[in-house]
């Protein structure tokens, strides 16, 4: 038996189902974190309280910074997921970038951004 080089069309659009999920629930939570990073739901009543609360802006300015953290890598989350849409389209989706065999579908299935697989990604290590 030859090893398959690609996967099926029947496959691509099982993972393409998946991915559309995942990137339309990635796209409400990037929304929501941009939102929320830009004060768009701030009731407008920031500068009334006391300045002397130097401790809870010292929060205030942390929980901040690890939200931008955040947002940045849903950003980076949602490009990979439309990266493998792209694959999808080029029926490339699922082949290892480094060894050029297919990534298990139980890894896609998890991580259905990958482009390397694990043997290729402990290689890197």
């Amino acid at each position: 038996m030859t090893e398959k080089t690609r996967y099926s069309d029947a496959e691509l659009a099982e993972f393409k189902e998946l991915i559309l999920e995942k990137l339309a629930l990635a796209r409400r939570d990037y929304a929501t974190m941009s939102a929320s990073l830009m004060n768009s739901d701030n009731n407008g009543v920031e500068d009334t309280s006391p300045t002397y609360k130097s401790l809870e802006e010292s929060v205030n300015t942390q929980s901040k910074e690890e939200l931008a953290i955040l947002t940045a890598r849903q950003q980076k989350f949602i490009k990979g997921l439309e990266g493998a849409l792209i694959r999808i389209e080029n029926k490339t989706y699922g082949i290892c970038r480094e060894t050029g065999k297919l990534i298990p579908k139980e890894r896609l299935r998890l991580v259905p951004h990958a482009t390397l697989s694990i043997e290729a990604k402990n290689m890197k290590k």
